[in-house]
């Protein structure tokens, strides 16, 4: 097995791939193990979502449910033995700017190689009927604020932007403040077609990271984008949840086999919550 990687190594590891001339696919890991196999198979980077955060320590949809010493001890967990820069999906910094601050801090010491910071008005407010953004000025804030937190320099803050739910208009213009604020990347939401993506990259002056595009085919060159990191799916949470369930419907003891068909969906209480929010977060 390969030798853990230290935070310093982990942070210049990732800065060296955002500042390269290809496109880098990260493994979705979710604990020390999923880690240490993404090494074996020759992954460069490692990424832990948001929503498998909030599946692997609580059981429950991505709700910003997850604390923050919740969030960081996971980190903790996966990076002290891994081979592997972790880059984290750190949703709004749980809360406003000063809480910014400090999942910087946490982070920094849980050895993460660099985090996203997403301006996306989390959690959900009371009486929202969608997703929406806080204001540009209140995002370029907590970035700063990210930014100004830092210890080690190395440590890698990406400014991540759902202005796609807006226009292609604010889309640029949060790329183009993000940049200017000093964000070491950009992370755009819901990939936007391949002109609007390499136009944001240029406003922002910054490397971009994106989800995998729907528009993408085998001949798409997204370094020529601007990319530099592209998520693969977090389907590795999932696949090792089905290989536990039909390993435990074969054990002794096992008194119901009957498999759900979206294991995920079931064994979170996804309907619940749904319910949930419906019931205290609706007018």
């Amino acid at each position: 097995m390969a030798d853990p990687l230290s935070p310093t190594k982990a942070r210049a590891t990732l800065r060296a791939i955002l500042a390269g001339e290809s496109c880098a696919r990260p493994a979705s890991v979710f604990d020390a193990l999923s880690m240490r196999a993404a090494g074996a198979l020759g992954f460069p980077l490692a990424m832990l979502g948001g929503s498998v955060a909030a599946l692997a320590v609580l059981g429950a949809p991505d709700h910003q449910l997850l604390s923050l010493d919740e969030f960081a001890g996971l980190c903790r967990r996966i990076t002290r033995g891994g081979p592997l820069p972790l880059l984290v999906d750190a949703d709004h910094g749980f809360g406003n700017a000063l809480n910014a601050r400090r999942c910087v801090e946490e982070l920094e010491v849980a050895g993460v190689a660099g985090m996203t910071l997403e301006d996306t008005d989390l959690p959900a407010p009371f009486g929202a009927t969608g997703p929406r953004l806080i204001p540009l000025a209140e995002a370029e804030a907590k970035l700063r604020a990210a930014l100004d937190a830092r210890s080690d320099p190395g440590f890698v803050i990406v400014a991540r932007t759902n202005a796609r739910l807006q226009s292609t208009e604010a889309l640029i213009a949060r790329a183009r403040a993000f940049g200017a604020a000093g964000a070491d990347a950009l992370f755009i939401s819901a990939s936007p077609d391949p002109e609007t993506l390499a136009q944001a990259g240029e406003a922002a002056g910054l490397p971009l990271i994106i989800p995998q595009p729907r528009w993408l085919t085998p001949q798409t060159d997204l370094a020529a984008l601007g990319a530099r990191i592209c998520l693969t799916p977090h389907s590795t949470l999932p696949a090792a949840l089905d290989a536990a369930w039909d390993s435990l419907a074969a054990s002794p003891g096992a008194q119901n086999r009957d498999k759900p068909e979206a294991m995920i969906e079931t064994l979170s209480d996804r309907e619940e919550w749904a319910r949930r929010m419906a019931r205290f977060l609706e007018r």
